[in-house]
């Protein structure tokens, strides 16, 4: 069988490439025909994420939801394993998101152009003030409604510890207002590693955490509001370690909450 991986790697890759060829052409032609960005992001939940975590061998196993009103906006704050945790975010989420992602990404053919139609949010963290002004880009698009998800972590954890924070976005929460949904992903590693072709069945257990309100924080700066939705994705992440998804969500203590 170790034999035939290398095989079943390659094929899951071309698949994987024509399947996004076909799917972001789709989803291109719904926007053209509804004239509404949008209309990609709901194809990305509900045609596009599923087959792709099916072809690689990822089982999904999601929490019960936090009581959570899904028609509000959110900044979703997640762990980064894998580029498996994008089509994993649009799976169990129940909204459409925009992420904030690196500027670099805005050029690869078909995700750049989907990404560009769908106004997501590129940073470019080597240029502060081009930094500072996508991020004001994502306030807006906060304001007029929409859903953010970002990695805090900014890059990719290749042994599924949380690395440190990034600010940013923390800044972004805070002037926004908009609480923070903490999301927490474990198996995403295994399935898809990053740097590396190799694809292994895994099951991929997911929590989402209660919403973190922001406004509390208003002029503290964005460290006690980073600590905050720090321990409460670890507490998350502890909890899928120990005793898996189930329920997971519904044992969490509240998060704290800080006096304006």
């Amino acid at each position: 069988m170790a034999l035939l991986w290398p095989l079943i790697n390659l094929s899951q890759l071309l698949i994987l490439l024509a399947w996004n060829v076909v799917w972001i052409s789709l989803a291109a032609l719904g926007t053209l025909v509804t004239w509404n960005p949008d209309t990609a992001l709901v194809f990305a939940r509900r045609y596009y994420s599923g087959p792709i975590l099916k072809l690689l061998g990822g089982k999904v196993d999601r929490s019960p939801l936090p009581d959570v009103d899904w028609s509000r906006p959110h900044i979703y704050l997640m762990n980064h394993q894998s580029a498996v945790d994008i089509p994993l975010a649009f799976n169990v989420i129940p909204a459409n998101l925009r992420f904030v992602a690196k500027h670099s990404l805005k050029w690869v053919p078909f995700l750049g152009w989907y990404m560009q139609m769908t106004r997501m949010i590129f940073v470019n963290r080597s240029r502060r003030r081009e930094a500072i002004k996508s991020l004001q880009q994502a306030g807006e698009r906060i304001r007029e409604g929409a859903n953010i998800i970002a990695f805090p972590e900014g890059t990719r954890s290749r042994d599924g510890a949380l690395l440190p924070f990034k600010k940013g976005v923390f800044v972004l929460a805070i002037e926004s207002g908009v609480p923070i949904i903490p999301v927490v992903a474990l198996g995403t590693g295994q399935l898809a590693p990053p740097d590396s072709l190799r694809a292994r069945p895994t099951t991929v257990k997911v929590v989402l955490g209660q919403p973190i309100e922001t406004l509390p924080f208003r002029g503290q700066g964005p460290v006690p509001l980073m600590d905050e939705v720090r321990k409460q994705m670890l507490l998350l992440q502890e909890r899928l370690q120990d005793g898996g998804s189930e329920g997971a969500s519904e044992k969490l203590p509240e998060p704290q909450r800080q006096a304006v």
